[in-house]
């Protein structure tokens, strides 16, 4: 594709990015076929071709106008177009720039303004957001069924081991997770504890940055990011730190990000190409011990696995899940349409809901017809999302494996 990039973005950081992205399309079109957004609306504009052009004319210096900034909000920026491309383009990391971009030049309307601060602002802190989900539990009775939708019941964490272990690895805490889901990271500290792992929490580590990124408000993503840099560098730099275990996949798919998003970052681009190198997916640790789980009970259980975008396409993880599960026994199915995003999308399901609940409600038909009695997920949002749909169990699949281990 040939670009002619204007004055305001050419010879930058994000135009020389951008120019190359948009360089390497050959308009094939494949992507269309693999893109949730366009299989339900069937509009150019909302498949990844489309949002290529949307762009191009922008970064070219083309008027900007509402109805571009719609286009690219309802981007799941779920990356199935990554995994079908021929040409390897890196759609992903062109649409955060033609947002933030568009961002600039489109004044959002209040309410959506409100909206967006509201959600960006109270699901990133921790404290705030466990305040705030508290308390919509105990009014639920009140609110709206689309509002009861968003607000899981409350979970139990379970124990966190207390035995210490010479091998020792972080997890990320997040933000959203230990109130809606605590038992993830504990089921996940219990298996690994199992294993001699000894598993850490860094008290001033906090949200990935994803949220914030994907809001477009880089500056206050790239500051999460240093937060956490700093709260994992010391004990990951004298080695007595491992690894950093990511147990969500959307928080896993942006730290591994981090050398890429800090690299024009002096002060922090080497530590964090160094902590994206550490991160792996609890998939990918599970995966070197599969020989030796010390299994007190067979799981001969059905359940559909659904992969979130953020693994398989994201982190380009496919295989891992199923096989750490089929070794205690379970039978593990996938769905039809396994490829596809489940509507969740992090905070794709508030700010565009009546798209999101299409793409769950149809993501759980699919996963129903494999006549399993649960659901498994890799992430938070996406374990939350389908289980506001369905009555059938919807867990981490750490949770199995700590199930089978009890």
């Amino acid at each position: 594709m040939q670009t002619n990039l204007a004055d305001f973005i050419r010879n930058t950081p994000d135009g020389d990015e951008a120019d190359a992205i948009l360089r390497s399309c050959v308009h094939c079109g494949f992507c269309t076929a693999t893109c949730p957004t366009y299989q339900l609306l069937g509009d150019e504009l909302d498949g990844p071709r489309g949002r290529i052009y949307l762009i191009k004319q922008v970064l070219e210096g083309a008027p900007v106008t509402a109805k571009t900034q719609q286009h690219l909000d309802r981007c799941l920026t779920c990356r199935n177009c990554e995994t079908t491309c021929p040409s390897g383009v890196k759609y992903s990391r062109l649409v955060d720039i033609g947002r933030k971009v568009v961002e600039q030049r489109v004044t959002r309307p209040f309410m959506e303004r409100m909206q967006r601060l509201l959600v960006r602002e109270t699901v990133s802190r921790k404290a705030l957001f466990g305040t705030a989900l508290a308390l919509g539990r105990i009014a639920r009775p009140l609110l709206s069924p689309a509002l009861q939708d968003k607000i899981p019941l409350r979970q139990s964490a379970g124990a966190w081991p207390t035995r210490s272990h010479a091998r020792k690895m972080w997890v990320l805490d997040g933000c959203a997770q230990p109130a809606m889901a605590p038992n993830i990271n504990s089921a996940t500290a219990r298996v690994l504890d199992a294993l001699g792992v000894q598993l850490l929490v860094a008290p001033r580590a906090g949200c990935c940055g994803a949220l914030r990124h994907h809001l477009n408000e880089h500056e206050a993503a790239l500051d999460d990011m240093r937060r956490n840099i700093d709260a994992w560098w010391p004990a990951l730099h004298d080695g007595s730190v491992e690894a950093i275990v990511m147990t969500a996949s959307g928080c896993g798919a942006t730290v591994k990000d981090y050398g890429h998003l800090l690299a024009h970052d002096a002060a922090y681009a080497d530590k964090a190409q160094r902590v994206s190198a550490a991160t792996r997916d609890l998939s990918e640790i599970l995966e070197e011990f599969i020989a030796v789980l010390p299994t007190r009970t067979r799981l001969s259980e059905r359940v559909a696995y659904h992969p979130p975008c953020t693994l398989q396409h994201g982190q380009q993880i496919r295989g891992k899940v199923e096989a750490v599960l089929r070794a205690v026994g379970v039978e593990v199915v996938l769905c039809g349409d396994s490829h596809l995003c489940c509507g969740s999308a992090g905070s794709y399901s508030l700010l565009q809901p009546e798209l999101s609940v299409q793409l769950r409600d149809r993501k759980l038909a699919h996963l129903a017809e494999t006549g399993a009695t649960t659901i498994v997920s890799a992430n938070v949002g996406c374990s939350a999302h389908l289980q506001s749909g369905t009555d059938t169990p919807v867990l981490h699949w750490i949770e199995l494996i700590d199930r089978a281990l009890a």
